[in-house]
């Protein structure tokens, strides 16, 4: 490695200089501000949904739209993979879905 590549992974390692580099300022839907805050994450896998909760995010005060750093996107990775193995230890979860066309309006 080069001492280019060597100063970057040092400049990386520094927390605040992630936080400055990473954060995202504005809503890229809505151009809303956007807050540091907790969301949950729900995917729907098959006919399974798994729900990650206190997941920290930036999200849009306007739309809800959470953003989430590459640090927080690779421990969801680590999950979703623990969860396509099926070695993760899920807690059930009632959850009621129907179709749009179901619904009378």
């Amino acid at each position: 490695m080069g001492v280019y590549h060597n100063h970057l992974k040092e400049l990386f390692a520094k927390d605040e200089f992630k936080e400055i580099v990473m954060k995202p300022d504005k809503c890229s839907f809505c151009k809303g501000k956007l807050i540091k805050g907790k969301t949950e994450f729900v995917v729907k896998v098959g006919k399974e949904v798994l729900t990650i909760k206190d997941v920290s995010a930036y999200i849009c005060e306007e739309c809800g739209e959470a953003y989430y750093t590459p640090e927080v996107s690779e421990k969801i990775d680590k999950i979703m993979k623990k969860f396509h193995e099926s070695t993760l230890l899920v807690h059930p979860v009632a959850a009621g879905e129907l179709s749009l066309s179901e619904v009378a309006v």
